[in-house]
């Protein structure tokens, strides 16, 4: 059953001599039989309601619902105003609610509809603008549509023993409000009825068997949570002390047992599970790209990394080592007897509507397991070349790079410099319904609709070279490898772009130039180089400067000194920094941004490849080309204000060095 959003059909026009249907009434389906008798009464309420404008209409749920109150049952279904299929023989399309409650009639629902088409608004919100319904009476119809009890927060009043359950930071990272919590059921508001993929997991980061969802508006959770929570925030610093107090758990200090029951009633212990769960969040909330947790010989740190920064969490007791591990490994669907050899999973969560994925990597070491986690969160990183740092002028070459139908193009960096998020955004951009687009990468990192996606298993010899030599045989346009690593990898790209294909990927240079001189070291002949590369952009992300903190300086001669610069030669300059502050946990820093060198290949840099120039010489024909290096795009970042002094520096070179 379509959403409230879909395409709607134009309106049926009344045949020759027929009577106009009663307000209210739903026109009958086209080739519909006719119901018996000619004076047949109308449907009772709770019946299954008659096709609307000639399409059928699916089962209500009322009718597998034995008890009978004409409630449909609630079921995890697609956004209300995604314009994606909800499934077929579930809740009731929105519209049809509103109808049904007497909040509106057909022409007044046709009209909303045909305007939250035009609009691409929810049909709701389009119903409130226009003055036909109240916020109360939306919650009343989503509540009805999605089978959820409503509820007024105003009344509510939690109990510690809930409170004490869901954390403050689990409530408000996932926008729920804890109700009650008898014989083992946990009740919650959620202010989105789609986001039903949060009771999971709740279910699981609790250890719980139920929880069940009432509904409320999303302004009254936020207030509610303000309300419940004042001066109950729970911090690591509380759980770790909950810990340290617990005799149970200060007992178990071996590290060579290998109890797999002992584990296991480990790593469901109430305050571990909680001290994990808080972690996570805070991780996510955070925006932390790596979540890591390492044993020592005496103690046990956890770190985690934002915007490309360790920084150090308060430490848990050394003798939860094991107990933490196995916590992780459970969530992960790992073999928490296995502590020999390295083992690698992953945790799929949902927060605040939006999935996360997080990459669990386990590694034995002398002193206990290592594990790090990789947080993909995508509301954190945007697909959009417009959003990912790249100047205009830069920008405009680049994208006349990505529209040539064959050749090959590189993005070049160290590990972590965005070179994914790169190439990402311009595949992202690419994707049209008339090009073929797949990729082989270790790993997938983000799913992209429209985009085929393969992921490297070297366990079973799947590689780059195999995987893209059966990509040809997949009638492809464009084809991202995930990174060049081998001659043979870069022998099958080579040959792909020589048949007609646009091929992306990306090399472990330090610039744009140097990347010449690493496919002739692969062994790749200089006159298949020539006749492939079409461009080559080096990266670097620098931290920016928080906006809420900003504070203009004058720099020092000492200062300039590292950036090769005279005070004279930046007279009239202004420089920032970040003078820290509670949005930015003050570092000065809030998010990160690319900088970029470009290098188009032209007849005399291919003139200089064919005859085996060096890098140096490259590099200096790539500056009297035009190219803006690395060093001078970070000036470009410090003068506007954007990134500081000391992250130029520690990203870039000076071109002249490089």
């Amino acid at each position: 059953m379509a959403t409230p959003n879909d395409p709607v059909p134009p309106k049926k026009p009344i045949p020759p001599g027929g009577k106009p249907p009663a307000p209210g009434a739903k026109p009958p389906s086209a080739g519909a039989k006719p119901q018996a008798g000619a004076g047949a009464k109308p449907p009772a309420p709770g019946a299954k309601p008659q096709a609307i404008q000639g399409k059928p209409v699916a089962k209500p749920t009322v009718a597998a619902n034995k008890a009978g109150n004409g409630k449909p049952l609630a079921k995890p279904a697609k956004k209300i105003g995604g314009g994606k299929a909800a499934p077929v023989g579930g809740k009731r399309r929105f519209g049809q609610v509103l109808v049904d409650l007497g909040f509106c009639d057909e022409d007044q629902l046709w009209e909303v509809l045909e305007e939250a088409k035009n609009t691409a608004q929810p049909v709701g919100q389009v119903a409130v603008a226009r003055g036909l319904i109240n916020e109360e009476q939306l919650l009343q119809a989503l509540g009805e549509q999605h089978g959820l009890k409503v509820v007024n927060l105003q009344e509510a009043k939690p109990s510690p023993e809930v409170l004490q359950l869901v954390p403050e930071t689990m409530a408000s990272v996932y926008k729920v409000v804890p109700i009650s919590f008898k014989d083992k059921v946990l009740t919650i508001a959620i202010g989105d009825p789609n986001n039903l993929a949060a009771i999971d997991d709740l279910r699981n980061l609790l250890n719980i068997n139920e929880v069940q969802a009432q509904l409320a508006t999303p302004q009254a959770i936020s207030d509610t949570l303000t309300r419940i929570y004042a001066g109950k925030e729970e911090s690591i610093i509380d759980i770790i002390t909950e810990i340290e107090n617990n005799p149970e758990l200060g007992k178990r200090r071996a590290e060579t047992s290998i109890d797999l029951e002992d584990m296991m009633e480990m790593a469901n212990e109430a305050p571990v599970r909680k001290l994990i769960n808080m972690v996570f969040l805070l991780g996510i909330k955070d925006h932390a790209s790596d979540i890591h947790f390492e044993p020592f010989e005496d103690e046990y740190k956890m770190r985690y990394r934002c915007d490309g920064v360790l920084y150090e969490m308060v430490p848990p007791p050394r003798h939860l080592a094991n107990a933490i591990s196995s916590r992780i490994k459970v969530m992960s669907n790992l073999d928490i007897a296995e502590r020999r050899l390295p083992q690698d999973g992953r945790i799929e969560l949902n927060v605040g509507g939006n999935p996360v994925d997080m990459r669990v990597s386990i590694l034995p070491t002398m002193f206990g397991e290592s594990v790090v986690i990789r947080v993909l969160d995508r509301t954190v990183v945007s697909l959009d070349l417009n959003k990912v740092g790249i100047p205009v002028e830069m920008l405009a070459e680049f994208r006349q790079l990505i529209a040539k139908p064959n050749g090959i193009i590189l993005v070049t960096g160290p590990t972590g410099a965005g070179k994914t998020t790169t190439l990402y955004s311009a595949l992202n951009e690419l994707n049209v319904i008339s090009d073929k687009i797949i990729t082989t990468e270790d790993p997938v990192e983000y799913d992209i609709d429209g985009i085929v996606q393969c992921q490297i298993n070297h366990e079973i010899d799947l590689t780059f070279a195999s995987a893209l030599r059966s990509i040809l045989r997949q009638d492809p346009d464009k084809i991202l490898v995930g990174e060049i690593r081998d001659l043979e990898t870069a022998q099958i790209a080579v040959q792909a772009s020589l048949t007609g294909h646009i091929v992306f990927s990306t090399l472990h240079t330090n610039d744009a130039p140097s990347a010449i001189t690493r496919l002739r070291d692969m062994g790749l002949e200089p006159y298949l180089i020539t006749a492939t590369i079409e461009g080559i952009m080096a990266q670097r992300l620098v931290r920016k400067i928080c906006e809420d903190c900003r504070t203009e300086f004058e720099p020092s001669a000492e200062m300039l000194m590292e950036l090769g610069l005279r005070p004279e030669e930046v007279r009239g300059k202004k420089f920032y920094y970040g003078r820290g502050c509670d949005r930015c946990n003050n570092t000065g820093h809030r998010g990160r941004t690319g900088i970029y060198e470009l290098v188009i290949i032209n007849d005399d840099l291919r003139d200089m490849i064919s005859s085996g120039s060096s890098t140096d010489d490259l590099r200096a024909a790539c500056l009297r080309n035009g190219m803006v290096g690395l060093r001078e795009s970070g000036l470009r970042a410090i003068y506007n204000g954007v990134t500081t002094i000391e992250e130029v520096v520690r990203e870039t070179v000076l071109d002249d060095e490089a």
